[in-house]
């Protein structure tokens, strides 16, 4: 039987082309000023085609000395912060989950009290130096270690898992540990990819902690290095020269292309994951 298409998909469809248009353009276009000849960038004559290609922009970024450390720093942060992240807002999100917590009402009122209110950057910054974590990588992982909202989305999944499940656990002896290890989180592969790719995101996005708790340059993640490019206009006149010889690079072009090289990689984690967003963690778990 052949499926009837509804002015309501038909136009789903038109609006959802046009916004995914929206928002690839800035990178296209990014991504041809990036590799196009100084000339056409000084004209402004770059659209969505490159003219003139060439890639001394891309040479003079991976050159640049700043750009490996941030990196470098970058990936630490995310993989160090995301383990960690995922597993506190694991445990914390298991427990919440349990009917049978004391006092369990009592701590979720406190977490979402925290998503409404907070004690500010003054304080944090404060607490912070307190426990002599600045100029450290701790400063970059501890202060956002778990988010409350990651940290509600994923009770809510765990309180959806069959009781039936546990019980037939405690059955054979596995206490809330062994429930959560060998049950749970089997279960809960989407939830983790997806909260795992939030945090990431996150810490891989996250410049402001950089600027406020870092001051050691051989620290700064990519993010800060971005935007001293981006913003004002920091860069390593050496790097250039050496990259380039004689030839002319735009600034413009220059900025583009650390914003692609900073940005790519964390999007091109995102196909891989992708399938885990909408695939069901129990469909099949209990029968009869």
């Amino acid at each position: 039987m052949k499926k009837h298409t509804s002015l309501f998909d038909v136009v789903n469809i038109l609006l959802l082309g046009i916004f995914a248009c929206a928002m690839l353009f800035p990178f296209v276009h990014m991504a041809a000023v990036s590799i196009s000849s100084a000339d056409h960038v000084v004209g402004n004559r770059i659209g969505l085609w490159p003219k003139g290609i060439n890639f001394d922009a891309y040479t003079a970024v991976f050159q640049d000395s700043r750009i490996l450390v941030g990196y470098k720093n970058t990936l630490l942060y995310v993989v160090l912060g995301t383990a960690l992240s995922l597993a506190f807002t694991t445990m914390g999100a298991y427990s919440l989950s349990r009917r049978n917590l004391v006092f369990g009402k009592t701590f979720m009122l406190l977490i979402v009290f925290t998503m409404l209110f907070s004690g500010g950057l003054i304080p944090t910054y404060l607490v912070v130096r307190s426990y002599h974590l600045l100029d450290t990588i701790w400063a970059m992982v501890l202060p956002g270690l778990v988010s409350s909202w990651y940290l509600i989305i994923m009770r809510t999944f765990f309180q959806g898992i069959p009781r039936d499940l546990e019980e037939s656990g405690k059955i054979d002896g596995l206490s809330d540990l062994g429930i959560l290890l060998k049950i749970i989180l089997p279960l809960s592969k989407p939830v983790i990819l997806t909260i795992s790719l939030f945090y990431a995101v996150q810490i891989w996005s996250n410049f402001f902690y950089a600027l406020i708790f870092i001051r050691d340059a051989s620290l700064f993640p990519l993010q800060v290095i971005i935007r001293n490019i981006v913003l004002i206009g920091q860069y390593s006149d050496t790097t250039t020269s050496s990259a380039v010889g004689d030839k002319n690079i735009v600034l413009e072009s220059l900025k583009y292309a650390v914003i692609l090289v900073g940005t790519l990689p964390i999007m091109l984690v995102y196909p891989f994951i992708q399938k885990h967003f909408v695939k069901g963690a129990t469909m099949g778990s209990i029968k009869g």
